[in-house]
């Protein structure tokens, strides 16, 4: 990666670290809808039990993807400051920190998952379903934690393309096995949506060997000589990412988590019917979102790179650059949402009740994809900044103060039902993305009068 100058070349630059993010993005979500277009295609308990376990399942991932997610901040700013011969010992501590927390959240869950789904109340084969999902699931826990640390080396250096091939190779495997093991193709048993997740896991898996590989393999990153030099672990390394990580993971995880509990909540105030129709609407929309989310990881990437390399000019125009472009593209597709919304729904179920609900819920979702972009991108321009810790109370009020509340109480006590737990969503973005605004235009002018841009970070 290197520093731009013009805005031609600014904008060239900041693309070249898209793309394959986006790629990225786009594949691995992929695997999370063939997920649910397959399960959907066994029955609707299948489809209802697997967005279950996938709503308990995805906001722990994000938040603790979160807390990893610091490794792109770090290395983009060490790489930007010409200091790259940090790098390699403090991803190797990301590592031994990895594999740590995959065990504390595999231990967890196998005591907490069971009684998290009694309380639910779920019908009694969408409660199987979902519990037999997440158990099949865990296996790859650690192997994704691992994977994760090791993208996000490469991509902090700018070496988004890396991932990208590792990530559309892992995507074939993760089809074949979802068709095998859900359906009982190729001489293995018929799990249904039980399937899902142990095809899912094995998934992990084949990633972690190909992100494994890579480092031996590309001259660029075999240097840093990952896998061969252990140093010895360090506590201080590890609270030194924490320190980042733990801010943007529960950010991330009050974000994502608000769509979590609104499936959860559906699932308890509501019929298998609109569980199922939620998760179709959910599902879509959230692979759409793929898009912006690449440009925000983009964003920190560059605008880390440029304000480590004292170039504050050039990262406010990323800044700019991205947030006004994740949500004119959402824009555009709000315009596409409206007129193919029912045909949409058709790829995921036979059911005519599931599809005429799935596409009224799809009306209601644009509502909050302009304010998702917004907030996405704003939050990625601050991690470039290594802001993270008022971020963060700004999440926790605009998401579980403001957004989850008034959903419920809207869904519950007024006639909107299902429709107003979108509605609160939509609210609880549309602050977060005033409160980011108002913190990143802070920050810039901080830094625009600090003497000694690197003090002034650390501060």
């Amino acid at each position: 990666m290197h520093h731009a100058e013009t805005k031609k070349q600014k904008i060239t630059l900041f693309l070249s670290v898209l793309w394959p993010i986006m790629v990225t993005q786009l594949s691995l979500y992929a695997m999370n809808l063939v997920d649910t277009m397959m399960s959907g295609r066994v029955g609707t308990e299948d489809l209802a039990g697997v967005a279950i376990g996938s709503s308990l399942w995805m906001p722990v991932f994000t938040g603790i993807n979160g807390v990893l997610l610091a490794v792109t901040a770090i290395v983009a700013q060490l790489s930007g400051s010409a200091q790259k011969e940090k790098i390699a010992s403090f991803v190797t501590q990301s590592l031994y920190l990895a594999v740590i927390i995959a065990i504390l959240v595999i231990a967890a869950g196998s005591f907490l998952l069971n009684p998290i789904l009694t309380f639910m109340d779920l019908e009694p084969e969408v409660h199987y379903i979902s519990f037999h999902y997440l158990v099949g699931l865990s296996i790859g826990i650690m192997p994704l934690f691992i994977a994760n640390v090791l993208r996000n080396f490469f991509d902090g250096q700018g070496y988004t393309t890396i991932t990208m091939y590792i990530t559309v190779l892992a995507v074939p495997f993760n089809v074949l096995l979802n068709y095998g093991l859900i359906f009982g193709n190729f001489g293995l048993p018929a799990l249904g949506g039980i399937g899902a997740g142990y095809a899912t896991a094995i998934t992990f898996w084949i990633m972690l060997a190909f992100s494994i590989w890579m480092t031996f393999r590309l001259p660029k990153v075999r240097n840093y000589r990952l896998f061969r030099m252990w140093p010895a672990p360090s506590v201080k390394a590890w609270k030194e990412q924490l320190v980042i990580g733990i801010p943007i993971g529960l950010s991330i995880f009050f974000e994502s988590s608000i769509f979590s509990v609104v499936t959860l909540l559906v699932g308890i105030l509501f019929t298998t019917v609109t569980i199922a129709a939620n998760q179709i609407a959910l599902s879509f929309t959230s692979l759409i979102f793929m898009i912006p989310l690449s440009i925000s990881m983009a964003l920190t990437i560059v605008v880390g790179y440029s304000v480590g390399g004292g170039k504050l000019q050039n990262a406010k125009e990323y800044g700019k650059m991205g947030v006004l472009g994740g949500i004119g593209f959402l824009a555009v597709n709000a315009v596409f949402l409206i007129f193919f919304r029912e045909s949409i729904a058709q790829f995921y179920t036979t059911d005519p009740a599931v599809i005429a609900l799935a596409g009224q819920f799809f009306i209601i979702a644009i509502l909050y994809q302009l304010s998702d972009a917004a907030q996405a991108g704003l939050q990625g321009v601050l991690r470039g900044y290594k802001d993270v810790q008022l971020p963060f109370w700004i999440a926790l009020v605009s998401y579980w103060v403001i957004g989850i509340p008034t959903g419920y109480v809207l869904a519950a006590f007024t006639d909107l039902g299902p429709f107003g737990l979108w509605i609160g969503i939509s609210l609880g973005l549309t602050a977060a993305a005033i409160g980011f605004f108002i913190r990143l235009r802070i920050v810039q002018r901080r830094l625009e009068h600090a003497p000694d841009i690197q003090a002034a970070l650390a501060d």
